[in-house]
């Protein structure tokens, strides 16, 4: 097949890379033998370098081990970024478990699938998320607990503690919990366990369908994902450069340009637990960061910031967003406030670990375009009737890929994955168009997933919960466009005869049982809602009136 994106590719960014890493561990271990006394993390007021993280994950490993947990087990990681998750999930890759990716703002309902479907050995969390494990189901399992000011130096964490504790959020531990700290004790793992075709990670999400599947990355395809990262930026250098780690490692996104990423170049990572922008800009000005990853929620609330002229910018050389459509205008308004800043739009999808297009860093930039196939990659668009045929330039169809970067399959769910991967392609559910320069464009979804902040909604999840309502008859949940977070959630429903409720009323319905970004910002009370002859509820019609109105 002819790549003809490839002559958009910058002077010096190669088409194709070799990926001869075995392991995401590789790359710490690298970077702390050639720059041992470069800071790996800045977080807050703590500092790390990379022999000392280094030495904390091989102790760590040896904690794992004596937890009983051997190669091919699951771990589960419930944590914002931090040092805790950095340690955890390097060790979990050296001695070859499979780490279970979790965001700490799921609750139960959330928790239970992805516990129950993934059968972890371990649960790594930190005290918030503790009050939720109570209506957990799946108890086979030895939770280790950390606190965020486990890792801050005095006076932040003497501060950060009392602020718990006046806001009641401090949790008091019972022993059946293990101290993360608890590592500490134990003498360093030497052994590096399992190799490139061992599954790395479990990465939950709807795919194609909107029931939460665990995507198996391999070792390889997080290496080569994290390389081709790497090829588009040529002029890297190596142990000197900073890195704001804003985006959740829990993300594939995140974990693959904001850890693995800057890990590999032996970058310091200037990590927030979650987005900050006054953090953001405080990080900009103290240590001038040549990149930023991020999803275009972070860039938008950025530029409308006003501290954003009170700083210089430009040190931030390059920018990739990705998770969601990026606005042109964003774009635009990023290279003056940057002066010459690159602000560009990728696409990927947590099959693909996630990287699979990216526009030019230093090329022409096509309006509403999510780039050309990164290197060593592969695309093309084919009918959506039997996905076989080829189709011409400029027609519309599904959007298959073909790349190292391509997952090994879904966790114990061979149907599904004989649905999306299918002689060696990855169909993606998205249906794109190809220009005569090999740029993609996305022209709409097969799937119903929302795209909230760069995080993935799927209104099943939703709806099910709507239904549980004793006032709720029907109900629909959509996304519609929104300025900051590129899509919201909203919800359709239709009251059982007799009833009457606010909007107030149904979102408060919500409290306790899935992540805030998951619940219906906007509500709308209908009398029916529109269906097929044969009764389906027609999503689709649903979403396009309500991106109308």
């Amino acid at each position: 097949m002819e790549r003809i994106w490839l002559k958009n590719y910058d002077p010096n960014v190669p088409y194709d890379i070799e990926c001869n890493i075995e392991k995401p561990f590789d790359f710490l271990n690298e970077s702390s033998e050639k720059f041992p006394r470069k800071d790996a993390i800045i977080f807050f007021n703590y500092e790390l370098t990379y022999g000392e993280l280094k030495e904390k994950v091989d102790k760590f490993a040896s904690f794992l081990i004596d937890l009983g947990v051997k190669r091919g087990d699951r771990v589960a990681l419930d944590l914002p970024n931090s040092p805790q998750y950095i340690i955890a999930y390097y060790a979990i890759n050296k001695i070859g478990a499979i780490e279970v990716q979790i965001s700490p703002t799921y609750f139960s309902t959330e928790l239970n699938h992805i516990l129950s479907d993934s059968k972890p050995a371990v649960l790594i969390t930190f005290d918030d998320v503790v009050p939720r494990l109570k209506d957990v189901n799946y108890k086979e399992m030895k939770i280790v607990v950390t606190r965020i000011q486990d890792y801050l130096n005095f006076p932040l964490s003497s501060l950060y503690s009392l602020n718990q504790k006046l806001k009641k959020k401090y949790i008091k531990l019972d022993n059946s919990f293990i101290p993360f700290n608890k590592f500490e004790e134990y003498k360093p793992l030497k052994d590096r366990i399992g190799d490139r075709n061992d599954v790395a990670v479990l990465q939950y999400t709807g795919g194609t369908t909107g029931t939460p599947k665990g995507a198996m990355l391999t070792n390889y395809n997080l290496v080569c994902n994290t390389l081709q990262s790497l090829s588009v930026i040529p002029d890297v250098e190596m142990g000197k450069e900073y890195v704001i780690s804003a985006i959740p490692f829990f993300h594939v996104f995140g974990m693959t340009v904001a850890l693995n990423f800057p890990v590999k170049i032996g970058a310091t990572m200037l990590l927030q637990p979650k987005p900050d922008i006054d953090g953001i800009f405080k990080l900009i000005k103290k240590y001038k960061p040549m990149f930023l990853p991020g999803v275009p929620t972070i860039y938008i609330n950025m530029l409308n910031n006003e501290k954003i002229k009170e700083i210089d910018m430009t040190p931030l050389k390059y920018c990739i967003s990705g998770s969601a459509p990026l606005p042109v205008d964003v774009i635009r308004r990023w290279e003056k406030v940057t002066n010459g800043g690159h602000l560009v739009e990728g696409y990927g999808l947590t099959e693909a670990s996630p990287v699979t297009h990216l526009n030019p860093l230093k090329g022409k930039i096509k309006a509403g375009s999510i780039g050309v196939p990164v290197a060593s990659t592969y695309a093309k668009i084919v009918d959506l009737e039997t996905g076989e045929k080829e189709l011409p330039i400029g027609e519309e169809g599904e959007l298959i890929i073909k790349g190292p970067q391509v997952m090994k399959g879904y966790w114990n769910n061979e149907e599904e994955t004989k649905n999306v991967l299918k002689n060696g392609w990855l169909y993606t559910g998205d249906i794109a168009k190809m220009d005569e320069d090999g740029h993609f464009y996305i022209v709409d979804r097969k799937k119903d997933v929302i795209i909230v902040g760069g995080f993935n909604v799927y209104p099943r999840e939703v709806e099910e919960i709507l239904y549980q309502h004793p006032k709720v008859k029907e109900a629909a949940v959509v996304g519609v466009k929104e300025e900051i977070h590129g899509e919201v959630v909203k919800a359709f429903i239709v009251l059982k005869d007799g009833e009457t409720a606010t909007e107030e009323e149904i979102k408060k319905f919500f409290d306790g049982k899935i992540a805030k970004f998951k619940i219906p910002r906007v509500i709308e009370f209908r009398k029916e809602l529109p269906k097929t002859m044969v009764g389906k509820i027609l999503r689709r019609e649903l979403r396009n009136e309500g991106n109308k109105n």
